[in-house]
């Protein structure tokens, strides 16, 4: 059994994988000013809660786009399990032929998410992913990765929005029961969900069209499930995408 960790900008996710199942997951708040200590405290907290071995793994991988946790949480890891740590980054075995003008660039949770897209649905791929940000990357037939575009994420906009606006408040994202809202909240609501999966849609549409082809499509993310049901491509959904990327990163590397 491994321990594959996913450290987001708002969450961290932590899957406990044999053979490819994923048994358990916990999500945790980020705070990049954990120490090492603090973070072994919390990790081995979770796992007496959760009644997991913290001695039972046989080893560990991290993808985070948060550097300023990366080497407390990978020493924190080490501290409390005995085992070595990998770390997506530069050098790493993906199977990907990345073709970005700086290849030292690419965040680690694209990588996973790419991963898991090229080894459970096939190339080519548009890979979704709905955190803080929102991300679409493009793998190619020959699992070349391409690239793609980031947009600000739906929380992120609409926070903004209600930040920067006084007659606009702060609310829940979900999907309203029709497009032409008749009130403020619905409205904003309409715009979140309507408005991002046409979005979607039509950088589907033009990523095709750049590439010349059709593309399986991926997603994943919190608040994927229910905007992915409103877009008129056929996108699969998979919430735990970027944990089956950090497993095939880990055998490709251990």
């Amino acid at each position: 059994m491994i321990l594959a960790i996913d450290v987001g900008n708002t969450n961290i996710v932590l899957g406990c994988i044999d053979k490819g199942e994923i048994l358990n997951i916990v999500r945790i708040q980020t705070d990049s000013r954990e120490t090492a200590a603090e973070c072994a405290i919390k990790l081995k907290q979770l796992m007496e809660f959760y009644d997991i071995d913290c001695r039972g793994f046989e080893g560990a991988i991290i993808s985070s786009v948060v550097p300023q946790i990366t080497g407390a949480l990978r020493e924190a890891v080490e501290q409390i399990s005995g085992v070595r740590v990998l770390v997506v980054g530069p050098g790493m075995k993906t199977g990907l032929n990345i073709r970005l003008d700086d290849p030292s660039t690419l965040a680690g949770d694209l990588v996973a998410g790419s991963v898991a897209a090229m080894s459970f649905y096939g190339v080519p791929s548009i890979v979704i992913d709905m955190g803080t940000a929102t991300t679409m990357v493009v793998v190619d037939r020959n699992k070349s990765y391409l690239g793609g575009a980031i947009i600000p994420g739906v929380n992120l906009a609409y926070g903004a929005l209600a930040d920067r606006t006084s007659l606009l408040p702060d609310i829940a994202i979900r999907q309203p029961k029709k497009v032409i809202a008749s009130n403020t909240v619905d409205s904003m609501r309409s715009g979140a969900v309507y408005g991002t999966a046409a979005m979607l849609d039509g950088m589907i549409d033009k990523m095709e069209a750049e590439l010349g082809e059709k593309c399986t499509l991926v997603a994943t993310g919190g608040l994927a499930r229910s905007i992915v049901e409103c877009c008129r491509h056929d996108i699969v959904y998979d919430d735990d995408l970027l944990l089956k990327g950090l497993w095939v990163l880990y055998e490709k590397n251990k």
